[in-house]
């Protein structure tokens, strides 16, 4: 893709405050060129029949189908038969996602919703469903409606409060109801896309992410990656990294009230000054003024944020290669094994073992790659006892067993990037 690709803003509307969601009714007649979105959408497609490109990836559109789309997922409507008529809703993902996992998850069941809407971006509603997905966008559309138009009428800050909660259940509403109706089959283990990288960043923002990460993530060179973020977006690989954390600064400004210092830890900026810096150069804002502007939506929605979830996914990642047993770390930050898997299901979409296994999973596929030991010492190295138990957690992550992933790998070159 060498055409340089538009990155959405943060906000379509220009409002006195944020706003949860946004809610428009929108006609596509002609093809459109690509667009990165920075914040997650919704559409539900009333008319017409169009296909389009979701991160290279081809869908058919017609009435019926609900498409999910994530942050920093490109789309791109390629042709047109009929033009479609759709609602669209603007999101911000983080925010669902955490109400979801938090509070409409008690049983702490391992779900990922990243994973799933990635996997099946678009779903085919049959009449009864697509009916009642129309009920739930219009109830919503009127909500966001009254939202828009609250600051010319007289409202308390109650009736403000109960806007903000009908509306975050109608949004948790439409993406049960996407994830309910997913296609069943199982995604297989395949090549992963370059366009894929701008999902990978976006949901790893807390690290310390670097162009030789990257590199042996997704197989290619760091110059590769860097030309190919550059021709989509025109931007380097830092200013995409801070284009995307301000993203998320402004969420955490708004529900938490963690310093600037802890969020530069968080979010991966160099320090507090960092985040002040490119913060007032992407908004015109200060991050202290925006806090305090618009710190009382965070009241209202009675979201909260604790800085012991991001010590606890930091110590797993950097003690992964010890014998780290789920009631040690429980102990360890005083939660209940119960509130541990939570806390991780909603910060990277895993359980604990789920997530241990995954680090080592990743680790050891580097060690395949850039090193001559044995498949034992890579197992004893990130932490398993046994080659077999290495084997077992490889092939349910990577669908394919660690030698042969080392020989495919190294016989396409993958070896020398």
């Amino acid at each position: 893709m060498s055409d340089l690709i538009t990155i959405q803003n943060f906000c379509d509307r220009n409002t006195s405050e944020p706003m949860i969601c946004s809610f428009e009714t929108e006609t596509i007649s002609t093809p459109t060129s690509p667009i990165l979105h920075s914040m997650a959408r919704i559409w539900l497609i009333n008319e017409g029949e169009a296909a389009v490109l979701i991160n290279n990836k081809e869908y058919c559109l017609k009435k019926g189908c609900c498409v999910g789309i994530l942050p920093w997922q490109i789309t791109e409507v390629i042709e047109v038969k009929k033009p479609i008529t759709f609602y669209l809703v603007v999101y911000y993902y983080d925010n669902v996602n955490e109400i979801i996992k938090t509070f409409y998850n008690p049983g702490s069941i391992e779900m990922s919703i990243l994973h799933r809407i990635t996997a099946h971006p678009m779903i085919e509603l049959h009449d009864r469903a697509y009916q009642q997905m129309q009920i739930l966008f219009m109830q919503l559309e009127d909500e966001v409606h009254e939202m828009y138009t609250a600051d010319e009428v007289e409202e308390n800050e109650e009736d403000r409060a109960l806007r903000n909660l009908f509306i975050t259940n109608k949004l948790v509403e439409i993406m049960l109801v996407l994830m309910r109706y997913e296609k069943k089959t199982k995604k297989k283990w395949e090549t992963i896309d370059a366009s894929e990288i701008f999902l990978y960043l976006y949901s790893h923002l807390n690290e310390r992410i670097t162009l030789e990460q990257l590199s042996h993530k997704f197989y290619m060179s760091e110059s590769a990656i860097g030309t190919y973020i550059k021709k989509t977006t025109g931007l380097s690989f830092f200013d995409l990294i801070n284009e995307m954390r301000i993203g998320r600064t402004m969420n955490y400004l708004l529900y938490t009230d963690l310093t600037l210092e802890e969020l530069a830890e968080i979010l991966g900026f160099v320090d507090g000054a960092h985040i002040s810096k490119v913060f007032k150069a992407r908004t015109g804002m200060k991050a202290s003024e925006y806090r305090k502007t618009y710190q009382r939506i965070g009241d209202r929605c009675r979201i909260s944020d604790r800085k012991v979830y991001y010590e606890i996914v930091a110590y797993i990642y950097r003690h992964y290669a010890e014998d780290l047993k789920g009631s040690d770390l429980s102990r360890k930050f005083g939660v209940t094994m119960k509130n541990l898997n939570r806390i991780l299901l909603y910060q990277v979409e895993m359980t604990f073992h789920g997530y241990l296994n995954y680090i080592r999973v990743n680790k050891a596929s580097e060690l395949l790659l850039t090193t001559d030991k044995t498949i034992l010492d890579i197992a004893l190295e990130v932490g398993y006892n046994t080659e077999k138990t290495l084997s077992r957690n490889f092939i349910m992550i990577r669908h394919i067993t660690p030698g042969k992933f080392r020989t495919n790998m190294r016989f396409q070159g993958i070896e020398n990037i």
